[in-house]
């Protein structure tokens, strides 16, 4: 599995990217493998905030539905619109163009609840 060094991850496998105060936040390689044939992304295009551990959409493979939660608050500012109409790339690009929310960070003291690439590693047997 790919577990990008520059990130942090939860126990959900969701993981975050911080650059300065904004989150870009995804679900991990791992979590993608484990769910198989992405088909389906369910995110309100009128979220304007999420808190930490709190649900913010599903997800849906071909056999089953997962729930995303967020692993920090934050005012919403993007959710990637793209993947309304190809889901997929989430199992291709999950890092990258397989994103789903970008937030503005309104308690970075949260990021320190998070995992660090060597525990999440640990979490899933890498």
């Amino acid at each position: 599995m790919n577990t990008p060094e520059n990130l942090l991850y939860t126990n959900d496998h969701e993981w975050i990217l911080v650059e300065g105060n904004t989150g870009t936040i995804g679900i991990t390689d791992f979590a993608q493998s484990q769910l198989g044939d992405i088909v389906f992304v369910d995110i309100d295009p009128s979220l304007s905030e999420v808190t930490s551990g709190g649900n913010f959409g599903t997800i849906e493979a071909v056999k089953t539905i997962s729930e995303l939660y967020s692993p920090c608050s934050g005012k919403v500012v993007a959710v990637n619109e793209a993947l309304s109409s190809g889901a997929e790339v989430i199992n291709s690009d999950p890092y990258g163009e397989g994103w789903l929310i970008k937030i503005e960070l309104t308690n970075s003291d949260e990021l320190k609840e998070l995992l660090t690439p060597a525990a999440y590693k640990e979490l899933t047997g890498e």
